[in-house]
């Protein structure tokens, strides 16, 4: 799309034309670019915002970045603040920090899983396993099934011992949901004690855990 043509959809009332004009700046340059979306940082479509989002993160500029942080801090949509988390993480190791605080500051399940499911991507296991134990502290079930399906991503890494152990720790929940969680991370590790708790969980009261816990024998 024409720069003329994108400049005059972003005017259209009908928030349809500015998606499209805003999906189109990705075919520019920065110094094109930057301007158009940080005029619709405050869109008052909520779909616009979200896209603006998500074309901020291919920018990889400083102003793309204060964009971001500015959205995932005051946007008062979950879902635009949820892709502004995504976005941030493609900027790497220099945005874990800002989202350790916005997972500590926003409470809202879309938000926290968007950031857990950002730093599993970031090959940052310290900060991974620090909102890993905050979520799983917290009250929402989606965000500490995606927690426990975090420390299954860490069997790998330098902080293993200390994902397996909060593993370990929940693999006689009360929620049949967790148990079956804690089963499948559990089949990424290869300890003795990750062995016997997935014995253990396919003897489990619940088919869906039993079923999770089986998996790995059938992958054999």
């Amino acid at each position: 799309m024409e720069l003329l043509e994108i400049e005059a959809n972003l005017q259209y009332a009908d928030y349809q034309y500015r998606l499209k004009a805003v999906s189109a700046l990705r075919e520019h340059p920065p110094e094109i670019a930057m301007p158009l979306l940080t005029r619709h940082i405050l869109d008052p479509e909520f779909l616009v915002r979200t896209f603006v989002a998500r074309e901020l993160g291919h920018q990889k500029t400083a102003d793309a970045f204060a964009g971001l942080l500015e959205l995932i801090m005051f946007d008062n949509t979950p879902n635009v603040r949820a892709e502004a988390a995504n976005s941030l993480s493609l900027f790497g190791p220099i945005a874990a920090p800002h989202l350790v605080q916005s997972f500590a500051r926003d409470n809202h399940w879309l938000v926290q899983t968007s950031i857990l499911a950002a730093l599993v991507e970031m090959d940052c296991p310290d900060i991974l396993l620090e909102i890993c134990e905050l979520a799983l502290e917290g009250e929402n079930q989606n965000v500490k099934e995606s927690a426990i399906d975090a420390l299954g991503s860490l069997a790998n890494s330098t902080r293993n011992e200390q994902a397996l152990a909060q593993l370990l720790a929940l693999k006689g929940a009360d929620s049949p949901g967790i148990r079956q969680r804690v089963a499948y991370a559990l089949k990424h590790y290869d300890q003795p004690e990750a062995i016997a708790a997935l014995v253990a969980l396919r003897n489990d009261a619940d088919h869906t855990v039993v079923g999770a816990a089986m998996e790995p024998l059938l992958e054999e």
